[in-house]
């Protein structure tokens, strides 16, 4: 402890105008991965030491909801997902969008091929895997929308609460399972079953699409300038994180299993993530797009009898980081 003062003290005088740097806390939405890969490079390549943040970077995983994390004091800033953050805000927790690193979604339902099933219209009858704690919103608003019912009825889906794996489709518990580009469907590949065996419907071609990764903070602390301002520096050097990682996926893949202290994940998978997440970060500069905004609302407004939110959000979200960021 003492060579680590000494050494803090060399370092400060050596400095001249060195100073603290502040201390911001990310909780993370899943596991460490290259869904993330952003984050960890800002930190691997000193883009966080550049605007003097000292960053934790805390793994989520399924027994972890990161707004909670949030409400509780456990973090400053976190991953969500849209549907999830707005369904939380509408239930009283006031958390604000600040930024919007991913512009694409990446969700999709992937099917067997030889159940016959062509489109939505054949879902009725079938067993369709959902993941739940927040991200069954879009599903179930989009089910909605084609005015199927989700109840196990003859003309219904029965939903099956998926884990955070392919099973039911390897052992055929369902006929679908939801999967994102960059992470299951890959699991599916792996596990050998070709592209031709299977249909997807990306959430994006059915024009149901929901904002997924954001950066999300509590309302209050948008009052605190101080807060404001370490925000602002965050996602300056998060956004600078993000393009490195699209323009060099191959290494920003290796960034990340440096950070992976399960071992869980592979080399090959994680470049492949990597590739993949690179298409929906892609033409965002972290600045929310209000036609997205929009497109999500109206999404999740349209759920019939049971929609993911019930009202016109107000406050949702904020340009006032961006702005200050990227401009």
């Amino acid at each position: 402890m003492k060579t680590r003062i000494i050494a803090a003290a060399v370092a400060a005088f050596a400095g001249g105008a060195a100073y603290a740097q502040d201390e911001v806390t990310l909780q993370l939405k899943w596991v460490t991965q290259a869904q993330f890969a952003g984050y960890y490079v800002a930190e691997d390549q000193g883009f966080y030491d550049e605007e003097s943040l000292d960053v934790t970077i805390l793994p989520g995983g399924p027994d972890i909801a990161p707004p909670q994390v949030l409400a509780g004091g456990g973090a400053d800033v976190m991953v969500d997902w849209m549907p999830s953050a707005l369904s939380a805000r509408e239930k009283g927790l006031p958390i604000v969008n600040i930024a919007q690193p991913f512009k694409t979604s990446g969700l999709m339902l992937t099917c067997w091929k030889d159940t016959g099933i062509t489109g939505p219209e054949d879902f009725r009858g079938r067993t369709i895997g959902v993941w739940f704690f927040g991200n069954e919103y879009p599903f179930l608003s989009w089910m909605s929308q084609e005015g199927i019912p989700t109840d196990a009825s003859d003309d219904g889906i029965t939903v099956l609460k998926q884990g955070f794996n392919v099973d039911p489709l390897l052992q055929r518990q369902a006929d679908c399972i939801s999967t994102m580009t960059y992470n299951e469907y890959g699991q599916v590949l792996d596990a050998g079953v070709g592209e031709d065996e299977l249909v997807n419907f990306k959430y994006e071609d059915q024009g149901v699409a929901t904002l997924e990764d954001g950066l999300y903070v509590l309302e209050e602390n948008l009052e605190d300038p101080a807060f404001v301002d370490k925000m602002e520096r965050f996602v300056r050097a998060s956004m600078k994180g993000w393009k490195w990682a699209e323009e060099n996926p191959e290494d920003a893949a290796m960034i990340v299993l440096d950070n992976d202290e399960t071992g869980a994940q592979t080399e090959s998978h994680q470049i492949r993530m990597m590739q993949e997440i690179a298409k929906l970060t892609a033409g965002s500069n972290g600045a929310l797009a209000e036609e997205d905004y929009r497109r999500t609302v109206d999404t999740l407004l349209a759920g019939g009898s049971d929609p993911v939110i019930s009202k016109e959000p107000e406050g949702a979200w904020t340009h006032e980081i961006t702005d200050a960021a990227l401009n």
